[in-house]
């Protein structure tokens, strides 16, 4: 991922190197007198949001520097081209199935309350906490507001973190948790859910009536605002984010997407033996490709994306949640051939660009637009369209044999 800190990070890297003849500041002590004229800027902003003096000082007491293990994790951040079997192995074990079941027995009660109020099924508002903090035990131990300043400051994704920061200090002003406590990622995403602030104000919920919405500590907030914020998504309580699914032999492939009634005409089988329901929009997807798990999505899959815009991790999510319900493990298995990595995923893109089946940048990711764009490629092409997207169909499209 290109970054637009580049400037700041090599001032870091180049500590200790100025000498008594430059006259200048050492390259740290310049990036601390900038984070205190990025914190003194940022100040008046902050009190014309309502963030009292007091509030301020208190939030910014003992940052004096930036924190150069933040921008270090921003240069090595992964790419969105790890296999989805990968990212199933840890996210869906068997130990966090345990520990998701013993805790929707713990706190059935709570469950069904934040189910009837919401609309959400507990089993998916649990697999978001599972894959977010592992139910609460993996909530992030870094300093929100250091956090968040190291990212504003150094320009990185532009705006983005400067407008979250002041979100934080709203947040703290507010007083739903105090500058010490408020902890979370690297990034700035906080507590058991792993909400960044703007999407705290805008979602969180104080279920447990206490007064503050206490997404680190209460285990009845963190859910409930998990619920609300699907909620608000568009969750839609009639369908489920989709459904594992067997394909008869002669399925037509290019009809991939239709109402959920279409695919059961045409013989698509849930693998849990249970029917598909009457009505829903539904997508055909195969993640791994002609005789891999096969999966209809419904739009409630779109809203899991929301969170988190990975195939990977809404594919997790969805399936954690049909495991802590009882549900079956995938059967069929996961394809062992060669795959694109992101060069091969950004030479696909760029040609599929120019023949006008894809739009956007080549970014190298593997998503819902390059999986549409595949299809319409592999239809005029006379080729199965499982949207998958591999080295045989890049040298297909390069005119090799």
């Amino acid at each position: 991922m290109k970054v637009s800190f580049l400037g700041f990070a090599l001032l870091l890297a180049t500590a200790g190197a100025a000498t008594a003849e430059t006259a200048r500041p050492a390259p740290a002590a310049r990036s601390a007198q900038d984070l205190r004229a990025f914190i003194a800027a940022l100040r008046p902003d902050a009190l014309a949001r309502g963030v009292s003096p007091a509030t301020f000082a208190a939030a910014f007491a003992g940052i004096t520097t930036a924190d150069p293990t933040i921008l270090a994790r921003t240069r090595g951040q992964g790419e969105f081209a790890r296999p989805v079997w990968d990212y199933l192995v840890g996210a869906v074990s068997t130990g966090r199935i345990a520990r998701g079941q013993a805790q929707a027995a713990r706190l059935s009660p709570t469950l069904a309350a934040i189910e009837a109020r919401f609309g959400v099924p507990r089993w998916v508002v649990l697999a978001f906490w599972g894959v977010e903090s592992d139910f609460g035990a993996s909530a992030g131990t870094v300093p929100t507001v250091r956090a968040l300043a190291t990212l504003a400051q150094a320009g990185f994704r532009g705006t983005l973190f400067r407008e979250e920061l002041l979100a934080a200090l709203t947040i703290l002003e507010r007083g739903d948790i105090t500058p010490g406590a408020m902890k979370g990622s690297w990034a700035g995403a906080m507590g058991q859910v792993q909400f960044l602030p703007s999407s705290f104000l805008a979602h969180a919920v104080d279920f447990d009536g206490d007064g503050h919405r206490d997404i680190w500590n209460s285990q009845a907030d963190a859910l409930a605002s998990i619920a609300n914020y699907l909620k608000s998504l568009g969750w839609n309580p009639a369908v489920s984010w989709g459904y594992a699914v067997t394909l008869p032999p002669t399925f037509d492939l290019t009809a991939y997407r239709a109402d959920l009634s279409d695919f059961a005409g045409r013989g698509v089988r849930r693998t849990d033996g249970k029917p598909l329901p009457a009505s829903g929009n539904a997508n055909l997807f195969l993640p791994g490709g002609l005789g891999g798990p096969a999966f209809l999505i419904t739009d409630n899959f779109e809203v899991m994306r929301a969170y988190n815009t990975s195939d990977s991790y809404a594919l997790a999510v969805g399936h954690l949640a049909d495991r802590l319900a009882g549900g079956p493990p995938l059967a069929a298995p996961w394809p062992a051939g060669a795959r694109l990595d992101k060069a091969g995923l950004q030479a696909l893109q760029t040609g599929l660009s120019a023949r006008n089946l894809y739009t956007g940048d080549a970014d190298g990711r593997a998503g819902p637009k390059l999986r549409e764009a595949v299809r319409r490629y592999q239809i005029e092409q006379g080729l199965p369209a499982d949207g998958y997207a591999t080295p045989t169909l890049l040298d297909h499209l390069r005119g090799r044999p």
